[in-house]
């Protein structure tokens, strides 16, 4: 699903760029370049979307690009599109089966335990890649 937003650009003193969804409440970021800038505002409204996908929540109606008032005249505003597919399979929450292999002798004493072996896997990857949640 690919989705189009407006964003507000605004140009900073010093060099940096601040970013505003008007249809996204709350969704503001920057970058130290227009390029940045660009690619930070991508990936804030599609974690933004994203969330309000997986929370059930009906997503909000663009703004047509001609009805955005900017808040000064240095700012511009630019579409923003949003692959809410590919953002998804990148960074969404569905589960991903995995196949492992591990010894015979591991499983037998594991499922003797009564183990969950897609939690304990997690738990040892977010260990690993020091994930705090």
């Amino acid at each position: 699903m690919k989705l189009i937003y407006p964003a507000c650009f605004y140009p900073e003193e010093n060099g940096q760029y601040s970013v505003v969804f008007p249809d996204l409440q709350g969704a503001a970021t920057f970058g130290d370049t227009l390029e940045e800038a660009i690619e930070m505002a991508i990936d804030l409204a599609s974690g933004w979307l994203l969330t309000s996908v997986e929370d059930k929540e009906e997503l909000p109606k663009p703004s047509n690009i001609k009805d955005v008032t900017l808040e000064d005249d240095k700012g511009f505003v630019s579409l923003i599109t949003v692959d809410l597919t590919e953002y998804e399979r990148l960074h969404g929450n569905k589960a991903v089966k995995k196949t492992l292999t591990i010894p015979a002798w591991m499983n037998t004493l594991a499922e003797k335990e009564g183990v969950n072996f897609s939690a304990i896997l997690q738990e040892a990857i977010r260990e690993h890649l020091h994930i705090n949640n």
